[in-house]
């Protein structure tokens, strides 16, 4: 039963043929080095089968998702917070002996240990996708919290965590 709610909660549903489908949802981070600011955005239904097969470190235009200019997919994760990785080849898990990030924090020289990774191709299975902007600009980020907007309108300063 909690199965079933996760999946839907990650998967949107797609009618096609009578037959009722899911099609995985995506978180998109998108950075701009040139401003130094990032944007997260919701990639749901059919948006989404456009990142679907694309591996770490390919360029696409991306004005068919919905962005204004071309990104580079530097990494990504899953549900459970399961890096990719560049050198794994695939969609699935394995679990391999690691010695760099990502998956593995830095430690003395030498130090390696068995992880379990996430290969280098974007699947259903992934829940966040980072990506880096090459061309054009970020997208505006159209809502913001209800605090943030109550307090701009009072004239007041955002309040603090």
């Amino acid at each position: 039963m909690l199965s079933e709610k996760l999946n839907q909660a990650h998967y949107g549903p797609m009618q096609q043929e009578g037959v009722l489908q899911f099609m995985p949802d995506f978180q998109l981070v998108l950075s701009d080095p040139k401003t130094r600011k990032s944007a997260k955005l919701e990639v749901k239904d059919p948006t989404s089968q456009f990142f679907m097969g694309l591996k770490i470190g390919d360029t696409v235009d991306a004005s068919s998702a919905g962005i204004h200019g071309k990104i580079k997919i530097t990494g990504g994760s899953d549900r459970s917070g399961t890096p990719m990785r560049t050198d794994v080849q695939g969609s699935g898990k394995k679990r391999i002996l690691l010695g760099n990030p990502p998956g593995i924090r830095a430690g003395e020289s030498g130090f390696r240990k068995r992880k379990l990774v996430r290969g280098n191709t974007i699947s259903s299975e992934v829940y966040q996708i980072n990506a880096v902007l090459v061309e054009g600009t970020l997208p505006e980020q159209v809502e913001q919290p209800p605090a943030q907007k109550e307090a701009e309108q009072k004239g007041q300063k955002k309040p603090q965590k």
